[in-house]
Order: C-alpha cells, then structure tokens, then sequence
C-alpha cells in the first residue's frame, strides 16, 4: 500500500494518513478484509511515530472505515453501513466546506458540477 504524507503539509499526519486510507477504500485500491500493515511496520514505511499511527487507525475505527482485532490486527471493515450516521456525519463536515466555499464566491452550480466530477472519479476507479 502506498501512502504518500506531505511533512511540510499544514494538514496533522494522522489526518493525512486517515485521509489516504479513505481515498484507498473510495478508488478500490484497498477492499473490504484488506489487512493493514501493523502499526509499528506502518510507521516504518512512511517514517513516522507510532501513536501516529496509532491515532490514525483509532479515528478510522470510530468512523467504521477500519476494524481491530487482536490477532488480525488492522483491516478495512465498510460492510457495515449505517446510512444516517453516514449523512450526518457527511453533512457535518459538508458544512464547513460549504461555507468555505461561498465565502471564496463559488455558486451551487460551481459546488454540484464539483461533486458530480469527483463523484464519477471514484465511480471510474471501481
């Protein structure tokens, strides 16, 4: 799995490592059961500290991208869909982006072919 994180970024690690594994599960390079490297060898690879890692994983769990188990470890988990959490959790964070938006002056058409255009993305990826 190729995780690329941007030190000199603004963006905190674990969110840039949350949000390449989200990205992996949206394109389909990571499928549901996938298994994920332990924390310490993720850690390795990209050159980070482990309660980074750590962090990540528990984030991605609470949010029902990643399971935890003992003896398997970390693996993507999204069968479980639970549609309202999704839209709240969704529109919560839509909010924000949003307001960032109008405030830079992008109109609804602007927003909606944006949505429209990544959304085919993730549906060409599949």
């Amino acid at each position: 799995m190729l995780i690329e994180i941007d030190f000199s970024s603004d963006e905190a690690i674990y969110q840039q490592l949350c949000n390449q594994i989200i990205l992996g599960i949206a394109t389909s390079r990571l499928s549901d059961g996938e298994v994920l490297p332990s924390v310490r060898q993720m850690a390795d690879e990209i050159g980070i500290n482990m309660h980074t890692v750590n962090k990540a994983y528990s984030i991605l769990r609470q949010e029902g991208f990643v399971k935890v188990d003992r003896r398997r470890g970390a693996f993507i988990s999204v069968t479980e869909r639970n549609r309202e959490r999704a839209l709240h959790i969704v529109e919560k964070d839509m909010r924000i982006l949003l307001a960032q938006a109008r405030c830079r002056g992008l109109s609804k058409q602007d927003i909606l072919l944006l949505v429209d255009r990544i959304y085919d993305e993730y549906d060409g990826a599949n």
